[in-house]
């Protein structure tokens, strides 16, 4: 069951509830965004890039984009993980444990909305997903494993191929983390790899990159919109001149208007 803090009145469009919610026996926290209304009101999960646990605060820099689609009307959801404080530590091999906790608050969702409680104005039908960075990586493990979601956005997302992603993870921490995961057999990763798995996805997808992203290669993203356009999938995709990993300019406010765009397409109105 979902618990929910006291309300936090954010805008005249909505408010802004924290959040605790069982996944595997462990406790996970994150935040809601309810518009004000009756709906029911289309979901999106906002799952948030790599943070050092140590410095990560629930509302994190994901918060604004979970804000923006508030006030479009959509009913957003933003859980932090397992391993993110407040949350309860728990395993995440190969950051699968994140998933999980995803996975777990989608099957909340389809089994307490349209219920009184925190959940009674969700559309348990109309599930979406936009996943920053390595909430992009997440958010294509939730949709290769074919979990009930209709839209995801990827945004600078990470790899669909674990072992790029490691090599990466590996290259960034200087050798502190990722070694574990690279003395896995290349068959084992390869085995885990949402790569191998794209055409069972059934959810329209949207990418987005920064080409001036420094720290995941843009090339990912471009490779995953040829693999699911050669397979027939929904996908769309765009590049964004001189954006960074995390989008700073005029490319911010793109990124928002398409994704809203592309929610009312599949999710259909708030």
């Amino acid at each position: 069951m979902i618990r929910l803090e006291p309300e936090q009145r954010v805008s005249s469009r909505f408010s802004r509830y924290l959040l605790e919610y069982p996944s595997d026996g462990l406790s996970v926290h994150g935040f809601l965004n309810l518009p004000h209304g009756e709906g029911p009101f289309p979901v999106v999960l906002v799952l948030h890039g790599y943070i050092d646990p140590d410095l990560y605060q629930t509302l994190t820099y994901t918060t604004r984009y979970a804000d923006s689609l508030a006030n479009e009307g959509f009913l957003v959801l933003h859980p932090n993980y397992r391993n993110y404080p407040p949350s309860d530590p728990g395993p995440n091999a190969y950051r699968v444990g994140y998933a999980v906790d995803v996975l777990n608050l989608i099957a909340l969702i389809e089994k307490q909305a349209g219920r009184p409680g925190p959940l009674e104005y969700a559309d348990p039908d109309s599930i979406g997903l936009f996943g920053h960075s390595m909430g992009g990586g997440i958010a294509l493990r939730v949709i290769a494993a074919q979990a009930p979601v209709q839209a995801a956005v990827l945004y600078g997302s990470m790899s669909a191929d674990e072992q790029l992603n490691f090599e990466k993870i590996y290259e960034w921490s200087e050798g502190q983390r990722g070694a574990d995961e690279l003395n896995t057999p290349a068959s084992d990763l390869a085995r885990i790899s949402p790569v191998n798995y794209l055409d069972g996805i059934q959810a329209a997808v949207s990418i987005h990159h920064g080409e001036g992203d420094r720290l995941v290669p843009p090339e990912w993203s471009e490779d995953l919109c040829r693999r699911l356009t050669a397979l027939g999938k929904t996908v769309e995709c765009f590049s964004y001149p001189g954006e960074p990993h995390t989008f700073i300019g005029y490319g911010g406010i793109q990124l928002i208007e398409r994704a809203v765009a592309f929610y009312q397409e599949h999710l259909g109105p708030p």
